[in-house]
């Protein structure tokens, strides 16, 4: 065991004495050691109960011969960090994150992981640490909010960033502002649409890390806990068979993994996050893959934001797995991948039947036939750029009109809220990429004020910052490369035409060459000061969005 290294041999007498020191006995020191990354904290609704999450995974560890041993982690609530400086921390948090459990796993020569995270960052930032590490580790959630209600009809946390474009509108007043405000968020649990925070802890589900309905249990539910339970017996399997995350994490693993996010219509932050688990895993995840795999996956799952459904209802529908059950018999995914129960991906979802043909279209009916992400290019975007199509309106899938340029989120988000933006124009926001915030802000505030003015049919938004995955409408982002690296997007001039055309996956300036050449003569890069000595680290250190914005490695 990879313990021994701190705990066998008379030279270890100080190591075990201080193990004592907790309260550990022989014969507990003698056991695998088993660490639990816990992100809880008080702030994030996602983590607040996952204190009695990480109590059941060490009940499990601990039922089954190992030796639990907790320790916290860091985790930002993206919705709290949403339109202020705070966001430019979200995703520089996800690489922390990862170095910190770096850090306590090979301090203390544990020999095994269980990942207790549930929003944003923090998923991904563990499963990167994990596949980093590559010693035994599985991940267990901590689930879904249920959605709000308000007289018969679903809420969630998007409703209230379109209910702030509603007030700006004049469409609802502050009382009716505050009605959505108090009821969209009914209790613990990652907010409640195929957001970024359910869709990677599906994503965990399909590639292997996490047990069968990691993804979809509701956070109240005493399912969790029993899932929890479970993890805690299955990394004690993962131990003893030395089935370690890159055995998991494979090529296919991956692949399925886009498979089942274009059916869902998922996140696109998980363009930025799969590759970046890829990464530390030691493969390559083209972005290219999201459009040859949406060629032949369609979408099938109408989640929010851009559908009616939440995450309880595809839980009630069969899940993730009733999903992948189907992309299976249709030669849509790889079923002999091994995955965190010991068995394959094919043994793990035998059985699974889709209950709501409504929740879980049939292949053959989609809600679209292409996938809901498509990675686009083009003179705006030479190296690439993100939309998810899935949530766009038919209307806006090809676009052509006036840019209106803001150097920074804020300065557009108070134009949107002030109604100075037309019918028809295309809201560019740039110096928000990894290295131009620094941190790749999410823009569910400007977006969302788009939609609630009830201009998603009429208005785009192009970024090389990022969105939420609340995000909805013809919201493009990661447009790489950013401005401060000297891409395209930041030559563009107030009035330039911008045409946008999902279906062949283009983004293009319509102005000429020699044009752009004249002005790239004159271009300054304007990225934006920050005083935070971390996030100037970061800035350094970050690639492009179209790589998963993880940091290179040092020269």
């Amino acid at each position: 065991m990879n313990s021994d290294k701190a705990k066998q041999g008379y030279t270890r007498s100080p190591h075990r004495s201080l193990l004592k020191a907790d309260g550990f006995t022989d014969w507990e020191v003698e056991r695998p050691w088993i660490g639990i990354a816990n992100s809880y904290n008080a702030i994030i609704p996602g983590h607040s109960h996952l204190r009695g999450i990480v109590e059941a995974v060490k009940a499990g560890i601990y039922a089954a011969g190992g030796l639990p041993i907790e320790f916290p982690t860091i985790g930002v609530c993206d919705g709290i960090a949403m339109n202020h400086e705070g966001m430019k921390f979200s995703l520089p948090s996800r690489e922390l994150i990862m170095d910190s459990i770096e850090v306590m796993a090979m301090g203390h020569a544990f020999d095994g992981l269980v990942l207790v995270p549930n929003c944003d960052k923090i998923v991904p930032g563990m499963a990167m640490a994990a596949a980093k590490l590559n010693i035994p580790s599985i991940v267990i959630s901590g689930g879904p909010m249920m959605a709000g209600r308000l007289r018969g009809k679903a809420l969630d946390l998007n409703s209230v960033f379109e209910g702030v474009g509603m007030k700006s509108a004049g469409k609802i007043d502050d009382d009716g502002l505050k009605e959505i405000e108090d009821n969209a968020c009914p209790g613990c649990g990652s907010c409640s649409g195929m957001f970024t925070a359910n869709t990677m802890n599906c994503m965990m589900e399909v590639l292997g890390l996490a047990l069968p309905g990691n993804g979809t249990i509701p956070a109240v539910h005493a399912g969790r806990i029993r899932l929890a339970k479970d993890a805690g017996r299955a990394i004690m399997t993962l131990v003893e068979k030395n089935i370690r995350p890159r055995d998991i994490l494979t090529k296919e693993a991956f692949e399925n993994a886009v498979a089942v996010d274009l059916a869902l219509g998922g996140s696109t932050n998980t363009s930025l996050h799969l590759p970046a688990i890829a990464w530390a895993a030691g493969l390559k995840l083209s972005l290219d893959a999201f459009n040859e795999f949406g060629e032949k996956v369609p979408h099938v799952c109408s989640m929010s934001p851009g559908g009616l459904h939440h995450i309880e209802d595809l839980w009630q529908a069969g899940g993730v797995e009733a999903l992948m059950a189907e992309l299976l018999e249709a030669g849509l995914l790889h079923g002999e991948t091994i995955t965190a129960t010991s068995h394959t991906t094919k043994e793990n979802i035998s059985g699974a039947k889709v209950k709501d043909a409504d929740v879980i279209r049939p292949l053959g009916d989609p809600y679209h036939k292409q996938g809901g992400i498509a990675f686009m290019k083009g003179t705006l975007a030479p190296l690439g750029a993100i939309v998810k199509q899935a949530a766009v309106l038919p209307e806006m899938m090809v676009h052509e009109g006036p840019a209106r340029v803001f150097e920074c989120e804020d300065d557009a988000s108070a134009a949107i809220l002030n109604n100075e933006i037309n019918d028809g124009d295309v809201v560019v926001i740039r110096n928000e990429g990894p290295k131009g915030g620094p941190g790749m802000r999410e823009m569910l505030t400007p977006t969302s004020a788009i939609m609630g003015q009830g201009k998603g049919g009429t208005v785009a938004l192009i970024t090389d910052g990022r969105f939420s995955g609340a995000t909805r409408g013809a919201s493009i982002g990661h447009v790489s490369p950013e401005a401060v690296s000297g891409g395209p997007i930041g030559l563009v001039e107030e009035g330039d035409i911008i045409s946008i055309d999902i279906p062949n996956k283009r983004l293009d300036l319509k102005v000429s060459e020699e044009v752009l050449a004249e002005r790239r003569k004159k271009y300054v890069p304007k990225p934006q000061h920050v005083e935070s000595p971390f996030l100037n680290r970061y800035r350094a250190f970050a690639t492009s969005g179209v790589e998963g914005a993880v940091l290179r490695d040092a020269d």
